[in-house]
């Protein structure tokens, strides 16, 4: 038996070195650490992860890499978790879903809450919505999403960016502007010629209608003169053959009387002034209307077709005005 204070450990025998008196039992070795791996997704695609760092599969992550967000999730159709990088201040929420939808077909609805449970707009700028936490739903399953914090901008980096984004703006304008003019141009023509096929067999049929009303008008207004020649005949013939004046002056005075009357009643159905002018525009507007029901001619899609052809004539006259300005400036250049 082995004295007091003398343990075996591994077929030798263990003392603490530099004391005195009974050797102490050498402390054991902890016990191996075991890694414990846990992997999301297709195992082909993504790394393993500690398990006290894991993800759970179907968590949203929202991170930033070289700047920009980067959006990880597990698609519904291949449970695998994807990445989706988005541009803040050119994405909007919109574009974000659509691209959710374009990468699994199995995403029927896609939807952005906010933590409230109201729905944000797809106009919406994704530099708005990572600002604080919402809610992604996919597919009628709500998905919690936390947005890490960001430190606030101050005022200066506010108003450096803002006149960043104002001299980016112009310098595309400067660069893209005689492209995007030669192009809407060339667009406007198109859209001229197109419109100008569509009204040309209304034109026909306008033109068979209008000459038609211009036609009854003016028979009317010749029937009108007519019966002022008779009437003005009439009391002639009353006056000087059949009555004397002194009979017929209170006759022709309640016949003027009758006049006035009929005019008045016309100001008062037509809220406008009786004038040859406006009588005969409104007769042949009404001969127009009544013929173009007849033969079934549309007029107000005849009217929005000539009201689109003339803001198109308008706009093209700018955009060439703009462009003969600008050639003239670039002419001036080079003569200086």
């Amino acid at each position: 038996m082995l004295p007091r204070g003398l343990w075996p450990w591994r077929g030798r025998l263990l003392s603490t070195p530099g004391t005195w008196g009974p050797a102490r039992p050498w402390p054991l070795p902890p016990p191996p650490q075991v890694l414990y791996v846990k992997l999301c997704g297709n195992v082909k695609y993504y790394q393993s992860h500690h398990y006290s760092t894991v993800v759970p599969p179907d968590e949203i992550t929202v991170n930033y890499r070289h700047g920009l967000p980067l959006v990880t999730l597990t698609l519904p159709s291949r449970k695998e978790r994807c990445q989706f990088v988005v541009k803040p201040m050119l994405s909007t929420v919109g574009s974000f879903l659509q691209d959710l939808q374009n990468e699994d077909k199995g995403i029927k609805t896609a939807a952005i809450f906010t933590a409230d449970g109201n729905k944000i707009s797809a106009s919406t700028l994704m530099d708005i919505l990572l600002m604080n936490d919402f809610k992604l739903v996919i597919n009628k399953i709500a998905y919690d999403v936390q947005c890490p914090t960001r430190e606030k901008p101050t005022n200066e980096h506010t108003a450096e960016m803002e006149h960043m984004k104002s001299l980016v703006h112009r310098l595309v304008t400067i660069l893209h502007l005689e492209e995007s003019q030669k192009k809407r141009e060339h667009h406007l023509l198109e859209k001229i010629d197109h419109l100008k096929e569509q009204l040309q067999p209304l034109e026909q049929v306008k033109a068979g209608i209008a000459a038609h009303s211009e036609a009854k008008t003016s028979g009317l207004l010749w029937a009108g003169l007519a019966l002022l020649s008779i009437q003005g005949g009439a009391l002639a013939w009353l006056t000087w053959w059949v009555y004397s004046w002194d009979i017929m002056e209170p006759v022709t005075y309640f016949i003027t009387f009758a006049n006035s009357m009929v005019f008045f009643a016309y100001f008062v159905v037509t809220q406008q002034d009786y004038t040859y002018s406006a009588v005969k525009s409104r007769q042949f507007l009404q001969f127009f209307h009544k013929k173009s029901k007849q033969q079934h001619f549309d007029v107000e899609q005849y009217n929005k077709l000539k009201e689109d052809l003339a803001k198109a004539k308008e706009s093209l006259k700018q955009v060439r005005h703009s462009l003969y300005l600008q050639m003239q400036v670039e002419e001036l250049n080079e003569k200086n």
